[in-house]
């Protein structure tokens, strides 16, 4: 993945960085992530190609998580066919948020275009940094929880196990 090419002193228009208040963190295509499908640590960031529902913030159809490939599935012609995630395209509550990683948290601790940021937030910049003291595991394989195999063709999504 590469670096992150976000600045929060930019001032054109852009999708490359934002901030998802629902969610309470940074969404956009300069944003590295993994997928926030629970056990998967697939590294995507967080753009429109990998959101539920598809539109800023999930659209009307998704919860606007963002999920790999793998993760996502395309609804019917009465979603307007939109990619959603399993939560959303059987009608449950989203999963769970996961935290930035660590490569995003750094370039927001570190990078000169964040200085201005920091000092205005503080509190943030101490969650920040404790999110960077506290272990998590690598990106991996693409994987779903032990309990659930999920496979995924062209058309269709799969699951053998206890679907989340």
């Amino acid at each position: 993945m590469s670096a992150p090419r976000a600045s929060t002193e930019d001032s054109a228009m852009s999708w490359s960085i934002g901030y998802d208040e629902n969610w309470k963190r940074d969404i956009g295509y300069g944003v590295p992530a993994v997928c926030d499908y629970p056990g998967c640590n697939a590294p995507i960031d967080r753009g429109l190609s990998y959101v539920c529902g598809g539109q800023p913030y999930g659209g009307e159809h998704g919860c606007g998580l963002y999920f790999c490939p793998m993760h996502l599935m395309h609804a019917g012609a009465r979603r307007e066919h939109a990619q959603v995630c399993s939560r959303c395209y059987y009608g449950r509550n989203p999963f769970d948020a996961t935290t930035d990683t660590k490569e995003w948290v750094q370039f927001k601790l570190g990078d000169k275009s964040w200085s201005r940021w920091r000092s205005e937030n503080p509190k943030e910049v101490a969650h920040l940094k404790r999110i960077l003291a506290t272990p998590r595991p690598q990106h991996s394989a693409v994987r779903a929880p032990s309990k659930t195999v999920c496979t995924k063709s062209a058309t269709s999504m799969s699951c053998t196990g206890e679907c989340q």
